[in-house]
Order: structure tokens, then sequence, then C-alpha cells
């Protein structure tokens, strides 16, 4: 007996025979003709004996699949369970097994209550909350920019920006001094206070082979962690690096004019000058260089890491530690590729105490929607994510960035 996915890769050839054959009258802007209608019939007699033997064949698979997790759990099938209530541990591994029905069979080949345990109130398939994590803790390890700056969990869609002031300081009680007395740390970095930073919707977008669901739920579910993380956290990196905002339902960038860190003029052009990196380090404040590092693209490390001082030595030290960055002056040096080369008008470097510039935010409900006839021909499956997240700056005096002149 053919698999369902098999099947489905038949169907999707007859899908394509029938379009190829209205698209060839429509490009000659006429109806089909007797041969052309005859064979149009046919295919849309096979397109319906193949959906019917499609559902059988994922009715037997399901059948199958419930039959092979039976065994080994006794004669009564678990009725001694039946009536007592799930403990969240679970909960949460019934979650993760309805999660990969529906990624070896879609919302179709789930039953009402595996779908109950994983599908939202439009229909949409909710990653389990434990895998979710789990593909949020992944992120890290992939991404440059998670592991800099701050990272923060959220339950709304905004967040309203720089809403907290610093710390008003000054010797004595404070409610009694004049306001020319009291030093209140970057009051002016609070804006408009009905400026909001909005969560975002990154989609990504995955294929899964047809020996992939030949594999244990365990293994399905790691190569889905991993493509999920890897694809997600390069996106992410693009997004808070030279993201343009909420008017084009992406992040705030760390490097563009929205963002507001503040500038420092490069002294040549799109070239690059130790004179320039010394003056970004000195034209922030210092109590944000204790914990500052440079964050620039790999072009612009290499151009430091020839310069030398006038003893011939390498201002630019290299690593002596496996995952240790490389140093200039005693500070870190990050490379994040999103960055812009060294060129007229880019902003190519920066530096700053990236956890107080910068912050993600992060909103729990990842989804996924399986894509069935769209890469059958090629034996595969795919699958479009949707993640909430943003990212914004809400410090910009924490950090500088180098900015060439445009001539």
């Amino acid at each position: 007996m053919r698999t369902s996915i098999k099947l489905r890769q038949e169907r999707a050839r007859v899908v394509e025979s029938l379009r190829s054959v209205t698209e060839r009258a429509e490009a000659e802007n006429r109806n089909l003709n007797a041969d052309e209608r005859q064979t149009y019939d046919n295919h849309e007699e096979s397109y319906r004996s193949l959906t019917e033997r499609i559902e059988r064949a994922e009715a037997e698979e399901e059948r199958s699949l419930e039959e092979s997790r039976s065994l080994g759990r006794g004669d009564d099938d678990g009725r001694a369970d039946r009536g007592r209530e799930q403990s969240p541990e679970e909960r949460q591994q019934a979650q993760r097994a309805a999660f990969a029905q529906f990624l070896r069979r879609g919302q179709a080949g789930m039953n009402p209550e595996q779908r109950a345990l994983v599908e939202d109130a439009v229909g949409e398939i909710i990653v389990p909350e434990l895998l979710e994590t789990e593909i949020v803790r992944e992120l890290p390890k992939l991404s440059i920019m998670r592991a800099l700056v701050d990272v923060r969990p959220i339950n709304t869609n905004r967040v309203r920006r720089r809403s907290m002031d610093e710390l008003t300081v000054g010797w004595g009680k404070l409610e009694t001094k004049p306001a020319g007395e009291l030093k209140n740390r970057e009051s002016s970095l609070t804006p408009d206070p009905g400026a909001f930073t909005y969560v975002e919707d990154l989609y990504g977008l995955t294929k899964i082979g047809e020996d992939e669901f030949d594999d244990s739920d365990v293994n399905l579910e790691a190569y889905v962690r991993s493509s999920f993380a890897q694809g997600l956290a390069e996106a992410e990196d693009t997004g808070f690096c030279i993201g343009t905002g909420h008017a084009n339902e992406q992040p705030v960038g760390l490097f563009t004019a929205l963002g507001g860190v503040p500038t420092v003029p490069s002294v040549a052009g799109g070239a690059v000058e130790i004179d320039d990196f010394i003056k970004l380090i000195y034209a922030l404040d210092p109590r944000y260089r204790t914990n500052a590092s440079f964050l620039m693209s790999s072009g612009a490390e290499l151009a430091i890491s020839t310069k030398k001082d006038n003893d011939g030595q390498y201002l630019w030290q290299p690593s002596v530690q496996a995952g240790r960055p490389n140093t200039f002056k005693g500070y870190a040096i990050n490379n994040q590729d999103d960055v812009a080369a060294p060129a007229l008008n880019a902003r190519f470097a920066g530096f700053g105490d990236w956890k107080r510039t910068y912050r993600i935010y992060d909103r729990q409900g990842m989804t996924v929607q399986r894509l069935n006839e769209l890469y059958a021909e090629d034996g595969m499956v795919g699958f479009k994510v949707r993640r909430r997240v943003t990212g914004d700056v809400v410090r910009p005096q924490a950090a500088r960035i180098l900015q060439a002149p445009a001539a």
C-alpha cells in the first residue's frame, strides 16, 4: 500500500498537469478544445480518486500509529488512568505527542482531543510551550545580538518606550530640594509618553522530507527545534541590527537613525583609522565603558587587525582562548555581518554597553502552519512558523556609533 506522502506527490503532479492545461488555453485567450477538455476531465477524476485514497491511507497510518503506541501500556489500554486529572508533566507530554502527530499527519490526521491540546481559537497550531522554550533557549547560541543585549519576555503586543526615568539623586531630602540642585541621570531620554514599541511577526519556513517522518517523535522534534532556531536566529540578528521599525513591520535596528544612538564622525571617509576607534571609546560616558564592547562587521575587524602602533605592535589583540572574542584596547570585538562595511556615510562600528542600550522583547505563542501540497513533488512537507518578537533601543546614551561622512 502506498504511503500518504507518495499519494500526495502523485496528486501534486496531477494538479500541475491541470494547471498547465488551463494556463495554455488562457495564454491563447480561448476555451479548452475537445482534447484538452478530455484531458482536464481525466485529471480531475484522478484528483478526486487520489484524494479519497489519501484519506484512507492517512486513516490507516493513524490506526497503525495508535496501535503501536498502545503496545506496552497493558491490556487495559490505560483505562485505569481515565477520569484522573493530568499532572502538568503529563499534559506537556500529551501536547508534545499531539504536536508530533500534527507534524506527521497534519490537522486532518489528529483526533479532537489532540487538536484541543495544540490548536488555538483561529485554528492555528501552537508550538507546545516547553518546545518553544527549548527553541528560544537555543537562539543565544546561534545569535550574536541575543548574547549581547537585554532580553525580556512579555505578554502584551506593545510596551511603552523608555517609560522609566533614571534614578534622581541628591543630598538631603529630595522632596524639598529646588529642581536645579537635583541630578536626574539621563532624564532627557524619556520621549513622548505615547510612544510604544510594538511586537512584530517573524515568519520562517522549513521543509521536512518523508524520511524524517519515519523517525521517532524525539528525533523529529529535535530536527524541528534545530531548524526553527537556526532560521529564526539569522532573521532576528538582521532585524535587531538594521530593522526599519514598526512602519515596515520590523524591529528598530540598533544601527539605524531610528534607534537614536548618538554617532561619532570618522575622519577618513570610508577608510578605517585607529584614531576613529580610540575617539569612539572616549566619546562614551565612563560609567558605560566598564561593560562595553565593540560591535562591527568582520571586514571592519579585518581592517583593524592590520594596524600597528609606533613600535610595530598590533593594537588589535587576537584571543588566545577558544570562544573568546578578539580585543582592541582591552575591549572585546563582536562580529555581526549585517553591520555595514566601512564606506562613505556608513554606520560601520559601534561601542557600548549593549545590555543597557538595546532590549529584545519575546512574546510567547509560536504557531505553525503545515504546507501539504507546495513541496509534495519533492517528497517534502513545508512548515511555516510565526514568532512574536521585536527589539528597540532603550538607552541610547549607553552606546556610540561610528559613522563615515557622506563625502
